[in-house]
């Protein structure tokens, strides 16, 4: 998006003598989500094309207008259609190894440069007007409908009884394909494809809400369906028990696995695919979010030879993930390490990953004691389900393992009551488990649009009304995120995401995790071996410094992480 600023000295430029009032421009690009450009040339006070021509002199770069320019298909796609709609930029031309492109900001450098490394070629930017953009975009498009429209007029074929023939046509494999690669771009960790009684809707979750994306003809269903269990390995003529597989695919430098659940509902099948990137570095404890304090916390436990570490939260909490970067950081070359996993997410290189297989009776118990002739130092329990699985677990943290493992509780101090009701003896509970973490992840601001503002009354009387005025302070202060001028709530600076391009106009882009990290002390071990309640456990851990996970969220606001919203959203449902 071209600044404000840049704006005003070329319509200066453009119109010397003309006054504006930017202000009230700004208001009204930012409630209608469009760029200030364009509401120039909806409310007639600049024609688009010249303007964009001046721009282009003004900025030292060429000119193009792509109104009726003819663009090959194969260039066109050197640029994927969710970059070329995020980034505001398609490619209309090639030559040796130049590629021609158009922009609407020439002067985003970061997405020029990504584009070079992801074409490897060396890219020549051009200025466009954005309504020749938008046009030139709906080329992306013409591909889909024209495989929809082959299927539509041969819908008897493609959802008739042979299966694996309707699969194999190439407009089912193009529809399937641009699901799926749409759904990577735009950076969504599932898909939903979900039959209902006269059409097909794709959702994509993204940063964690599901987003409706498109809908299908009905008639394509059955080869839609049959595709995926092909790629799956699954059996394309049972449609009455669910199905689980995985496929792999290579888009671009990228190798990706799909995690594939299939279902039986009232309207035919539906289908949930996970997209897992393989080979992705684990990421480290500051990168997943941890502050200062509960970093130290994690990074003592894990030094220790043997002992539980348990990561506890809902579905979909990235428990796994916090995991796997925990794993990363002991995953040395002297050091054994063991998982066993339902499924296994992520490759690790040194590391020995088992995928569970209860049909053939390998289960999380019969695994780990398997493991335990394996020699290991460290083993990884993907999830801990039932007595059996956690008694084998606790009794290999006692006997000089060190266990990693997750549970489904929505706070730490609930974790060990909970192990104590699963039947394991309270004294093995107490005497083994070394940290607890829970957690949740939110949404972060989108660096691109983010803007500070200040809480008018009404939202500071209500935001007090939520957390205590006083305490909250507190909390900002002894996190050093307060500012000396910050003296009650309608003084403090906060931020939030306007919305623009590159994170779809929701203000948000990507996810950081938000904790509380309970260490496990010798009064706390006491407790736990004397049955305390949660309560008194959660008491004791406030009193004693423990962060929760709905303050280690409003820390992340005040530092302009994510948004109270956003927080409250994930911490009150």
């Amino acid at each position: 998006m071209i600044s404000t600023n840049l704006l005003k000295k070329i319509y200066k430029e453009y119109k010397p003598s003309q006054k504006m009032n930017w202000r009230a421009l700004e208001t009204k690009a930012e409630k209608l989500n469009k760029n200030l450009e364009e509401i120039l040339v909806a409310e007639g006070l600049m024609d688009e094309t010249e303007f964009y021509k001046k721009m282009a002199n003004f900025l030292e770069v060429p000119f193009v207008a792509l109104k009726g320019k003819e663009i090959k298909k194969e260039i066109l796609n050197l640029i994927p259609a969710p970059i070329a709609g995020t980034h505001q930029v398609i490619a209309f031309d090639k030559e040796k190894n130049d590629l021609k492109m158009a922009m609407a900001d020439p002067t985003d450098i970061q997405t020029i440069e990504f584009l070079r490394r992801k074409t490897g070629l060396e890219p020549k930017v051009y200025l466009t007007p954005i309504s020749d953009l938008k046009e030139a975009m709906r080329r992306y498009h013409m591909g889909l409908a024209s495989d929809l429209n082959f299927v539509q007029e041969n819908g008897e074929q493609a959802a008739g009884s042979d299966l694996k023939k309707a699969a194999e046509e190439l407009p089912i494999i193009n529809i399937v394909n641009s699901v799926v690669e749409h759904a990577v771009f735009e950076g969504a960790s599932d898909i939903h494809i979900e039959p209902a009684e006269k059409e097909i809707i794709i959702r994509y979750r993204i940063d964690g809400i599901l987003k409706p994306i498109m809908t299908l003809p009905k008639n394509i269903q059955n080869g839609i369906i049959a595709r995926i269990k092909i790629l799956a390995n699954l059996k394309i003529d049972e449609h009455m028990i669910p199905q689980d597989g995985r496929f792999k695919i290579q888009l671009q430098d990228d190798k990706l696995a799909f995690r594939v659940s299939i279902i039986p509902v009232y309207d035919g099948e539906k289908i949930v695919m996970r997209i897992l990137h393989e080979g992705v570095k684990p990421l480290t404890l500051e990168q997943l979010g941890f502050l200062e304090e509960q970093k130290k916390i994690v990074e003592n436990a894990i030094k220790k030879p043997h002992g539980m570490i348990l990561v506890t939260g809902p579905t979909g909490s990235g428990k796994t993930t916090t995991l796997y970067s925990i794993l990363g950081i002991v995953n040395q070359p002297g050091v054994n390490i063991s998982t066993i996993e339902d499924p296994i997410e992520y490759r690790m290189p040194g590391v020995n990953q088992s995928q569970i297989n209860p049909k053939i009776g390998f289960t999380f118990a019969s695994g780990l004691r398997a493991f335990l002739r394996q020699d290991p130092n460290i083993i990884m329990v993907g999830e801990i389900r039932d007595q059996e699985t956690a008694e084998i677990a606790i009794h290999a943290a006692m006997t000089g393992h060190l266990v990693f493992s997750t549970l489904h509780t929505n706070d730490a101090p609930t974790t060990l009551p909970r192990l104590v009701d699963m039947g394991v003896p309270p004294f093995l509970v107490a005497y083994t488990a070394n940290i607890i973490i829970a957690q949740r992840l939110v949404r972060k601001i989108c660096p691109f649009c983010k803007k500070e503002y200040k809480l008018d009354k009404a939202a500071a009387i209500e935001l007090g009304k939520a957390f205590e005025t006083d305490k909250l302070l507190k909390l900002f202060k002894d996190n050093n995120v307060l500012k000396k001028e910050e003296k009650n709530l309608e003084t403090l600076t906060l931020y939030q995401g306007a919305g623009c391009g590159r994170c779809g106009q929701t203000g948000y882009k990507g996810r950081v995790g938000i904790y509380e990290v309970l260490e496990i002390d010798e009064v706390l071990t006491k407790k736990i071996n004397e049955r305390a309640t949660a309560n008194d456990i959660k008491n004791y851990a406030r009193e004693h410094g423990m962060t929760t996970i709905l303050e280690d969220g409003l820390v992340k606001t005040k530092m302009g992480v994510t948004t109270i919203r956003e927080i409250l959203r994930v911490t009150k449902e």
